[in-house]
Formats: structure tokens, sequence, C-alpha cells
């Protein structure tokens, strides 16, 4: 079966061998969205980041990260097919809105109308259509958070990780954002852990919750 299964994970500082939170295995099916909460500073980032294969050097982590069956854990990150999603939208400010969905483009897509097509496609569906030639600076919050995951889905990942993507949105847009986000990963059919300290993110998830 399609999944994202840690094993036995635990992370600790490299300084003080501080344990951050206590092992942790769990199993994501595909298509489905489970949300890891806790208060802030108990490791919801770092597991991300360790996840993803970017663990900083001040932290040890033990157990197994498997997607779709293969063990990833020693895995650099550009072989592991697993998108993220940040806070920050963190589009590039010298590409155009398009040229930001291009660079994360799939090898899949060859040929310059092949590739123009996918992005403005793409871009349409994120309700961004004819702004492939806009400066990102001139996006709005929302539009911003939408062209970042039409990024991240370009490039086919097998999995997709959340670190609190809307935390930085008001609320009323951050129900519209959510809801976007949620409704397109979905159609990817690929397993997602999302990571956050809003019970709202949880609920609208509507998959299991795992408190560290």
């Amino acid at each position: 079966m399609n999944s994202l299964a840690l094993t036995d994970v635990e992370i600790r500082a490299r300084k003080t061998n501080k344990l951050l939170f206590r092992r942790l295995s769990l199993l994501v099916p595909a298509g489905t969205v489970t949300t890891v909460m806790g208060p802030s500073g108990i490791g919801k980032s770092t597991l991300i980041e360790f996840i993803g294969g970017h663990l900083d050097t001040g932290f040890i982590a033990e157990g197994r990260v498997e997607l779709n069956g293969r063990d990833l854990t020693e895995l650099p990150a550009e072989s592991r097919k697993i998108g993220i999603l940040f806070q920050d939208a963190l589009l590039f400010p010298h590409l155009s809105v398009g040229d930001n969905l291009a660079f994360g483009l799939s090898n899949r897509f060859r040929g310059r109308t092949a590739r123009r097509k996918a992005v403005d496609d793409a871009l349409d569906q994120a309700g961004l259509g004819g702004m492939h030639d806009r400066d990102p600076a001139t996006l709005s919050g929302g539009q911003r958070a939408r062209a970042a995951l039409m990024r991240t889905l370009l490039a086919e990942p097998r999995a997709l990780l959340l670190d609190e993507p809307f935390s930085k949105l008001d609320p009323e847009l951050r129900a519209d954002i959510r809801g976007f986000v949620f409704s397109h990963i979905r159609k990817q059919a690929i397993p997602v852990l999302l990571v956050s300290h809003d019970a709202s993110d949880a609920e609208a998830a509507g998959g299991q919750i795992i408190q560290l």
C-alpha cells in the first residue's frame, strides 16, 4: 500500500542530549492527511526536517522513514521525492510567477510547449490564470500560497509535508487556502503529514491526529 511510515523516531539536541519527544511511530495512507500537534518547541518542525532529509546538524535522530515500502532514512533530500510547504510561500523573487512554477516541474514534462501548458494549467487551477509573467511580489498572501502549492505539486512528489503553512494567514483566508490545499493534495492520492498547533487545521484535515 502506498504510504508514509515512521518507525520508532526520536530526536535529540546534539549539544545537550535533550529528547524532543518520545519514540514516534505512525502510518499515513495515501490520499489522507495526518496531523501532528503539540506545543511550540517540542520538535514538530524538526520532525518535518528529518522526514524530508533536511535535519539540522544540531540534532540527532533515530528511527526509520519509509515511503511506499522504501527506506528513505539514509537518502539525501533530493532522492526522497517528498514535497514540503512551509509557513512562508518562499517564491523566488527573481523569477516570474510562471517561472516559479516551471522551476518545480517534473522531468516528465519535456519541451517548451508541454512545460508551458503544464504551468498554465496549474495557474488556472489555482485561480491565477493570466499571471504567468507577474512579479511574485505583486501577489496577495493567498495567491502566493496557492502558487507555492502548485509549484510543489508540479514536481509530482510521492508524499507531502506541511509545516504550518496556514499560520500566517488571517482566519477567513486561512479557511479558504486550507480548503484549496487539502482538496488538491487529495486529488494527488499521496500521503500528507501536517504539523500544526491549531485544532481547526486538524479538524479540516479530517485524518488521524498525533499529539507530541
